[in-house]
């Protein structure tokens, strides 16, 4: 959600900015704006797209060498050219563009108001502008000298770029809870909030932290922190490249991370799993492996599509490890004032590594003594800086906005992770190791068999794109597979779903069934299938429209239902990396059908950063 560039160097900045919020979009936004200096400040701004900005801004010249832009996700104010960003100060001296958001920004105001500022926007964001403005006024403190002094006044979360006609040299920018990133090239310097917009000019970066400013020029930068210390940075080289960003000739981000899925699988357990004879090494969390073992329990916290793969991770670690694991939702962890003791571990997952909720519950179990692991994809992300060890995805780049490959690297992960805990716990003997292992090993050719064969799911989804809605329903380890399925069909094509532990369906939900319902049943788990094909039958006697995922082998069920999708067999505990195949197949075909944008659905961000 939101997304911050900036130039300075060389060349035009215009053309960079523009160019670096497109590579953003995917980030989800509603309104785009840029500021460019060249002796004074020009603004651009608009409601919408990229391309409309582009278009707007291709009507005069713009000769500028730095700049800043902006795409906005709409928190206070509605999406229109008003609320869009950059916001200019109220003397007029400075634009910025902000990412996060400032919970004490109503006071401020006010207080603001109260001396005969005159605001323009709804944003909390144009509050900055005038509070900062409003201390070099009460200190007689030059711009970069009352940052700190300003900034620090401020509750809630800020990623900030800023641009000062009298600083005609340099972009400031300052962290608070939302990423931010300093791009080193080589006579020219970039802003963003995440890599995508610099990848194509460098591989090196600084990651700012939490409470630190930067000043960055063409040929340098500096960091201090709220004291204005200065700080030593480490440069790191991104893992990411310009071709992993780009579509490959598919007609939309998803569906080419979709078929990424056995490339992405076998690269997350490369160099980690061995078959023979097997063994699992995870090199970030081996040093710690004695920690997890000593654990009085596991809490998992995490949010949306992270949060299902943590539940399949519950089922994955008691039923492999026997080790207690309690599953939570990143955002409410806080609220509930959990019982967190220094013998607990707690694993956050995040595939951008900078959710804001999942960030909190991470800082407040470690402040309460526990030892906190993460699971995230991007290197350098702040999850992966604060905790304490943790395992990276290498899921490569996750433009579109509804997440696919993240969960099954994540759940490989876990699979992994309980896999390993299992044979050091003895849970798992070492015939019963070695299959598991060997199993886990061919998952990628297994996922490669629903990928390359997917017509028939095509098919599916043009006979039910007119459904309201959908029903999904799963047991054990496929009961989170179907909470994810819902949640993607949600997410992409606006129609109700709702995923339920099939058992469930007569507490309620069989009340909706009738023959307008598509009611998708994944019975691919041995021992709940007799299970599962009850629940078949009780569907098809309200006259349900039955949609079964399974093994080619499980012709019982294949025979029951209206329309079977088959896939390949395997143990039980590793068929959600099956399961969810199809159904993130389906819901991108329903979407397509529907005339959606698949890559950007509406109202939906790819990085939550703000709470």
């Amino acid at each position: 959600m939101c997304g911050i560039v900036g130039y300075v160097g060389p060349n035009s900045a215009e053309h960079f900015l523009i160019k670096g919020l497109k590579r953003l979009e995917y980030r989800g936004y509603d309104s785009a704006g840029i500021s460019l200096l060249n002796g004074d400040l020009t603004t651009i701004k608009c409601k919408g797209k990229v391309s409309n900005l582009e278009q707007l801004a291709a009507k005069t010249s713009h000769e500028s060498h730095l700049g800043i832009g902006h795409t906005r996700w709409a928190t206070h104010g509605e999406p229109n050219d008003i609320n869009a960003h950059p916001h200019l100060s109220s003397d007029g001296s400075f634009t910025l563009v902000h990412n996060g958001i400032i919970e004490n920004y109503a006071a401020i105001k006010e207080e603001l108001k109260s001396k005969g500022v005159v605001f323009q926007s709804e944003t909390d964001t144009e509050v900055i502008a005038h509070w900062i403005t409003e201390i070099m006024q009460r200190t007689g403190l030059a711009f970069p000298e009352a940052l700190p002094q300003a900034l620090g006044q401020l509750t809630g979360t800020f990623g900030l770029a800023m641009v000062h006609r009298d600083y005609p040299d340099r972009i400031f920018v300052a962290r608070r809870g939302s990423p931010l990133l300093i791009g080193v090239g080589s006579g020219e310097h970039f802003v963003a909030s995440d890599p995508a917009p610099v990848v194509e000019y460098t591989n090196k970066v600084v990651y700012l932290d939490d409470d630190e400013i930067a000043e960055v020029w063409a040929d340098g930068y500096k960091v201090t922190n709220m004291k204005s210390i200065e700080l030593d940075k480490e440069i790191h080289e991104l893992a990411v490249n310009l071709e992993q960003i780009e579509k490959k000739g598919y007609d939309h981000f998803m569906l080419k991370e979709i078929m990424e899925q056995p490339e992405s699988i076998a690269d997350c357990m490369r160099g980690r799993l061995r078959t023979d004879p097997a063994q699992i090494m995870l090199g970030g969390i081996e040093p710690v492996m004695d920690r997890l073992l000593a654990a009085r329990r596991l809490i998992i916290a995490a949010c949306g599509t992270s949060w299902h793969a943590g539940l399949v991770g519950e089922y994955l670690f008691e039923h492999l490890a026997r080790t207690q694991v309690e599953v939570e939702y990143a955002s409410e962890f806080r609220y509930k004032d959990p019982i967190i003791s220094e013998d607990d571990v707690l694993l956050v997952i995040s595939q951008s590594g900078e959710t804001a909720d999942t960030l909190a519950a991470l800082r407040l179990a470690k402040e309460r003594g526990a030892f906190v692991i993460g699971i995230c994809n991007v290197v350098g992300s702040t999850i992966a800086r604060e905790t304490n060890a943790g395992v990276y995805t290498h899921a490569g780049p996750e433009i579109g906005v509804a997440s696919t490959k993240a969960f099954t690297a994540q759940v490989s992960v876990l699979a992994m992770m309980a896999l390993r805990l299992g044979q050091l716990k003895g849970t798992l003997d070492e015939q019963r190791f070695q299959h598991l292992t060997n199993e886990l090993t061919v998952i990628p050719k297994k996922v490669a068999e629903i990928t390359k064969n997917h017509t028939h799911i095509k098919e599916i989804a043009s006979l039910f794109s007119y459904a309201p809605n959908f029903l999904y329903l799963g047991r054990s380890y496929n009961y989170p597979v179907a909470l994810e399925g819902a949640l993607k069909l949600k997410e992409i094509s606006y129609l109700h779903a709702e995923g339920y532990p099939a058992a469930e369906m007569k507490h309620g939900p069989i009340a909706l069934i009738d023959q307008y319902m598509p009611v998708i049943v994944i019975a691919a788990t041995d021992h709940t299938n007799d299970k599962m094909i009850s629940n078949i039958q009780e569907v098809k006697a309200r006259k349900g429209r039955i949609i079964a995922i399974g093994p080619a082998t499980n012709t019982e069920v294949a025979d029951l239902a209206e329309f079977y999708i088959p896939i390949p067999s395997t143990e039980d505990a590793f068929s959600p990396l099956l399961t969810v195949i199809p159904l993130q197949i389906l819901s991108y075909y329903v979407a397509v059908n529907r005339g959606n944008n698949v890559d950007q659905p509406r109202n939906l961000a790819k990085s939550v950063t703000v709470e």
